[in-house]
């Protein structure tokens, strides 16, 4: 089974615009993330897809690989699907840009769903971590995720799920992790589903996947880090770095 990653990067971004250019202890977010994928020696090659000159040059000049798009895409599952059309692989596992703190215990634990796997039937798995900061359960860049009893995600959303009607209930809140693991099929498919009214209000890809009647499974991971959606999580990134 041969596994890939791509890293969708983009230079514009609607809350931090240039996130991925900023410095975290030295280096770039962008170049910090690319080299902690590849720094788990579990794929046979490692891009980065960008539509941005700044950020292909600022990975190729620093001994990488990276892939200009030719469209505008939607997502970054579209821009990398336009990457991987061409090139031999099984699987294909997008890590986001701004996930610096990638690491290897995670992605085995998502990967080991395909090895679980032997008839193919599950087409696309992903991360989640629990949360019990209320402040950041409320927090909307924070994606939300429930499951079912045997780990499928049921919905993704900004907004806090389950709503704590009773709080007596002890309801766990889990986090979605930006790291997804697509059959290489089920990615080139995923890109000719039309965006559906769940992904356009609540701008989350994924939500394009259950809106078409696919299954996603969720695989628990303790290890937090810090995604960098605004530049009080730069901050928090470079505290924890340290």
């Amino acid at each position: 089974m041969k596994v890939i990653s791509m890293i969708p990067a983009r230079y514009s971004a609607s809350r931090f615009p240039g996130k991925l250019m900023q410095n975290l202890a030295g280096k770039s977010v962008i170049l910090r993330t690319y080299e902690a994928t590849v720094a788990t020696n579990l794929f046979s090659e490692v891009y980065v897809v960008t539509d941005s000159n700044i950020i292909y040059d600022e990975i190729v000049n620093n001994g990488g690989k990276a892939i200009m798009s030719i469209k505008e895409h939607e997502s970054g599952s579209d821009r990398i699907a336009e990457a991987v059309a061409t090139i031999d692989c099984d699987i294909v596992v997008n890590v986001q840009g701004d996930e610096p703190f990638t690491e290897r215990e995670s992605l085995e634990k998502v990967l080991s769903v395909f090895h679980d796997d032997p008839n193919k039937d599950i087409d696309l798995a992903s991360l989640m971590v629990q949360i019990t900061d209320w402040d950041e359960i409320k927090n909307p860049n924070t994606v939300k995720v429930i499951v079912d009893q045997e780990n499928f995600a049921l919905y993704f959303s900004r907004n806090p799920i389950p709503y704590p009607r009773d709080e007596n209930a002890n309801a766990k809140y889990f986090k979605h992790k930006g790291i997804y693991a697509f059959r290489k099929e089920a990615l080139l498919e995923f890109t000719e589903l039309p965006m559906q009214f769940l992904e356009a209000s609540e701008k989350i890809e994924c939500l394009r996947y259950l809106e078409y009647g696919k299954r996603i499974k969720m695989v628990e991971t303790n290890v937090q880090g810090v995604e960098i959606d605004t530049p009080e999580d730069l901050e928090r990134a470079k505290k924890l770095w340290k």
